[in-house]
């Protein structure tokens, strides 16, 4: 049987998943990267360090299956989505720590351009809010603030892409410069419509066109790698996706109604609308939810800035916990919140309030409020902001949401499941494979070598799943939620 090795770049590690072609994990190794905070608001990765860290995890796998990767077939890239760089078009190195979607540098240049009115046609083209969350403006901002980058740009000598795109890069020696459908159009660049880089949108961002990759389908071949001579044999770079998309395809989620949530440092809640592009009245945008044969889906999209990511804070920040595994043992220990509510806007809130200038804060407390109450209210948290986005989501799409599905580390906190299930008054379908992104990108890679032909046989595939049915009554889901919508307008 085939086997596909999958690169999985996230936030705050990269992973390496060696997988079957049926979807069993058959060995995976991760290493984390550093979180680089300059300033207030400001967030970085180093991505050499990043592209260290593909060689090391790499390098784990290739060491334990040896004799296995004879039969590998392909390596698979997901990623991090809006996290941008600039790097040398030659020899990829980085000319600046990678700018992550949590990096705030770019609000000025977004709030003055929503003052002058662009909202509306940049919103039409994309899908996206002029919001800094997205790949653009950080870019704006370096060409404005690093000289040397600038004139790099304008020389041709320096090119600017997503994570994919320099992982790409630096696999292929250089030979291929290109990122898929879902990475391009989380830029603020990109016609999702026509389905190309936008010369009227570039030219709002001060980003020169000629430094953008060449876009090509999920599925499509992005060039070959022998991963600087680590594996056995030189084999094609094919399946390429952004993380929520993929988490997105990896569930299946085909038909319009269906929906998935990717809990991770950030939450990404997607719902199929089908093959039209529609724009949300709502809050939501509108994503490209992948591109395959040429015909285009799309999905709306919920963004919310801090889940997991607020337990790591409880942990590094406060020190309240040793480990992310201890909150669910903290969370049960009490009957409930106590009236304590814990609202994450570390970096503002995004769907479906969009307030970046929000503030994080934590509601309620009586002297009688201990450390596990606050480390409930930090999960539910969690809950309360998928609720606020599924709702939105409801209130403006002509489909009606089917069911959601859940992956990601957080899943395993069947607490946070179970209170998700309550509050969303929604059936969960948890994934038992947690790497959901990795074999979403993984899936692309079956169907552009050809072992799946179809859709359709994507379906067949084994899917083991845990579901949450919805136990609490409506009346106690309509006190907790008051609660927390209180607690937000405290801090709007």
């Amino acid at each position: 049987m085939s086997l596909i090795l999958a690169i999985d770049q996230s936030t705050s590690a990269t992973k390496a998943v060696l997988f079957n072609a049926r979807g069993k994990v058959l060995d995976k190794a991760s290493r984390n990267h550093r979180q680089i905070y300059p300033q207030p608001g400001w967030v970085e990765h180093d991505a050499e360090e990043i592209w260290k860290n593909v060689l090391a995890v790499i390098r784990v796998i290739v060491e334990r299956n040896r004799a296995k990767l004879k039969k590998l077939s392909a390596l698979s890239i997901t990623n991090q989505r809006e996290t941008v760089l600039v790097f040398d078009r030659k020899t990829g190195e980085p000319l600046h720590h990678a700018l992550v979607w949590q990096d705030r540098r770019g609000d000025a240049i977004c709030g003055a351009l929503t003052k002058k009115g662009y909202g509306p046609s940049v919103l039409k083209k994309t899908g996206l809010k002029i919001d800094t969350y997205f790949s653009a403006s950080k870019v704006r901002w370096l060409i404005e603030h690093k000289p040397a980058i600038a004139a790099k740009l304008k020389r041709g000598e320096a090119v600017i892409g997503t994570i994919d795109a320099y992982l790409i890069h630096r696999l292929t020696g250089g030979k291929v410069f290109a990122t898929d459908f879902t990475n391009a159009s989380r830029t603020l660049l990109f016609d999702i419509g026509k389905l190309k880089w936008d010369a009227e949108l570039c030219k709002l961002f001060k980003v020169p066109m000629s430094a953008l990759p060449k876009v090509r389908e999920s599925a499509a071949s992005y060039g070959m790698t022998s991963v600087n001579g680590l594996l056995p044999k030189t084999v094609p770079i094919i399946g390429v996706m952004g993380d929520s998309q993929a988490s997105l395809f990896a569930q299946r989620c085909y038909q319009p109604g269906t929906a998935k949530a990717t809990f991770g440092t950030g939450t990404s809640v997607l719902l199929n609308i089908g093959d039209k592009l529609r724009v949300s009245q709502k809050g939501a945008i509108t994503a490209l939810a992948w591109v395959y044969q040429g015909k285009p889906i799309y999905a709306f999209e919920g963004i919310i800035n801090f889940s997991a990511a607020t337990i790591e804070w409880l942990k590094n920040q406060l020190g309240l916990i040793q480990s992310a595994s201890d909150v669910e043992k903290l969370a049960l220990s009490v009957k409930d919140n106590g009236g304590v509510y814990l609202v994450p806007a570390f970096a503002g809130l995004s769907a479906p309030y969009w307030s970046p200038g929000a503030r994080a804060a934590i509601v309620g407390m009586t002297a009688h409020t201990n450390k596990s109450h606050v480390v409930r209210a930090a999960q539910e948290a969690i809950s309360y902001q998928i609720r606020d986005v599924l709702d939105m989501m409801r209130a403006d799409a002509k489909v009606k949401l089917q069911r959601l599905h859940a992956d990601g580390g957080p899943t395993r906190n069947k607490f946070l499941m179970q209170f998700t299930a309550d509050l969303t008054r929604t059936e969960i379908k948890v994934a038992e494979v947690a790497e959901s992104s990795a074999w979403g990108a993984a899936m692309n890679g079956l169907l552009g070598l050809g072992l799946c032909k179809s859709l359709r046989d994507l379906e067949k595939l084994p899917r083991p799943q845990t579901t949450f049915h919805p136990k609490m009554s409506a009346a106690e889901v309509n006190h907790w939620h008051a609660g927390w919508r209180n607690a937000v307008k405290r801090v709007l």
